[in-house]
């Protein structure tokens, strides 16, 4: 990229992959929504653009709308910015192995129309390698899944499927998908996205821990009082309600994206960097997890701005009047090992809030009292997005004759240390690793059913429970009002100990 260094790595070489380098296929069903151009086509074209899709490969949307090449192209081009006439180059190129079938997700007759166009553009060579993405929704999965193995799977080359959250709704649910797919699939060809895990700082999180022998020495019960995990997005559902409300927040954020960040986190040292030795103790984690409990969760539900300019979540005409569905939840899970047991691992996730911020934050214990009556903890916080950064609160003395202390910061902050650096979309990073059949950033399925297993019984308790009503929180606010003595329940302790503002274009309000 031009002027810039990119910070894509091809990556470390896990036992058992293989890269597809040539005579490859890109199947995007689903192409005409939204994750697909908002998501999967820029995240392909930033691949092609660095050279990093195979030689010669070929792109082919499929969805059911009917539509011709020349619209096709431009729901391509929708969300591709191109600033230079070089990039506008690059994307004229990219569109030229774009191609578009329109079928159904049912149909056998559709799938075979699919795998005729696949085999024109594979133009009879004898090796196929076909990755299929499906950029659809969880009721079309097994019904697509069984099509493209009965009549698009390749009879000589390389298999693989792409399959977006959510994987189910609950335990049993999930199970349900996992068995459709495993007569179809073997594991090695399945790679379940969570996108969280393509995170520029998500993915940093190992080597933080396991680089650092500082932060090893520390990274326990012994001296670690309780880790904080958010997720805030200071916008609605903007009329997708009556797909949220399916969902809501708890499955939509938190049993995925955080429950992820969290396992990387508080994981045991990995034999190697390979895709099964990470997911081998990530799953032990989970496994030590017991399920969240109802008394350790309070759930909101946001309702109009103070100043009536927005309108609350069951303004969405697509959202039924009597919903309970939660946009808002925090939450506490425990870890029950030698390392962890006792730890509150407080997990916080809402729509309509007052800014745009994923972060983990990981507060120290008290310092030994003594010499000091009241002095502010140490935190370390990872912020994830915006503006990735690192740093740690620390006390220090204030210059001058008295012993007076301050908080100050050690501060990493991308933007001012890797200036001249390009951070790679999340998705850019995953499906890069799709094609390289690199599994360490995707969702094995025993991790599934582990993860299932912490949720499911407070999902199940939420919806049986109609009595059950999410406290109302104002668009724009930080959430329910109870949320600063929830936390504090927990041993969180807020500290603006002498007045110290954090820089306000690169960390934000450091109040949660």
């Amino acid at each position: 990229m031009a002027g810039n260094v990119d910070l894509r790595d091809a990556g470390h070489d896990d036992v058992g992959t293989v890269e597809l380098k040539n005579n490859t296929v890109i199947v995007v069903l689903g192409a005409s929504g939204d994750l697909a151009k908002k998501k999967t086509f820029p995240a392909l074209f930033g691949l092609y653009r660095n050279n990093y899709l195979p030689n010669d490969v070929k792109i082919v949307g499929y969805a059911r709308t009917k539509m011709d090449h020349d619209e096709y192209l431009r729901r391509v081009r929708s969300h591709i910015k191109t600033p230079t006439k070089e990039i506008e180059k690059q994307l004229d190129d990219f569109c030229r192995f774009c191609t578009y079938i329109a079928g159904q997700y049912d149909k056998d007759e559709s799938f075979i129309e699919l795998r005729k166009h696949i085999e024109e553009l594979e133009n009879g060579r004898k090796e196929t390698n076909r990755v299929f993405y499906m950029a659809l929704p969880p009721s079309v999965f097994i019904s697509v899944s069984q099509h493209l193995k009965r009549n698009c799977y390749p009879k000589n080359g390389i298999a693989r499927v792409i399959v977006e959250k959510p994987f189910g709704k609950d335990l049993a649910s999930s199970r349900q998908l996992q068995r459709a797919l495993a007569p179809d699939w073997k594991e090695d060809e399945i790679f379940r996205i969570d996108h969280y895990l393509g995170k520029e700082m998500v993915k940093n999180i190992l080597i933080l821990r396991f680089g650092n022998e500082f932060f090893g020495a520390t990274w326990n019960r012994n001296h670690i009082d309780n880790v904080q995990i958010s997720f805030k997005e200071p916008f609605g559902t903007e009329g997708r309600g009556g797909y949220f409300d399916e969902f809501g927040i708890i499955r939509d954020v938190m049993q995925n994206h955080l429950l992820q960040v969290l396992t990387l986190l508080t994981m045991e040292r990995p034999i190697s960097f390979s895709a099964e030795d990470i997911r081998d103790e990530k799953v032990r984690v989970l496994r030590a997890m017991p399920a969240i409990e109802p008394r350790n969760v309070i759930i909101g539900q946001y309702g109009k701005s103070l100043d009536g300019t927005k309108p609350s979540y069951k303004d969405d005409d697509s959202v039924p009047n009597d919903s309970r569905c939660p946009t808002f939840a925090s939450m506490v899970a425990y870890i029950k090992n030698e390392r962890w047991d006792g730890v509150p691992f407080i997990l916080k996730a809402g729509k309509a809030l007052n800014e745009q911020k994923t972060e983990v934050r990981i507060q120290f214990k008290d310092v030994t009292s003594g010499i000091f009556k009241d002095i502010p903890r140490n935190e370390l916080v990872i912020r994830v997005q915006p503006n990735e950064s690192v740093y740690i609160k620390m006390n220090s003395k204030l210059p001058g004759l008295s012993m007076q202390t301050v908080v100050t910061e050690l501060d990493l902050t991308y933007r001012r240390r890797f200036s001249d650096l390009k951070i790679p979309e999340a998705y850019e990073s995953l499906i890069l690793d799709a094609l390289k059949g690199d599994h360490s950033n995707f969702v094995r399925d025993d991790e599934l059913d582990a993860s299932w297993r912490i949720f499911t019984p407070l999902l199940h308790y939420l919806d049986d429970n109609k009595e059950i009503i999410p406290m109302e929180y104002p668009y724009g606010s930080r959430g329910p009002a109870i949320l600063d003595d929830f936390t504090a329940s927990f041993g969180y302790k807020f500290s603006d100990a002498s007045g110290y503002q954090w820089p306000v274009a690169t960390i934000g309000n450091e109040k949660l």
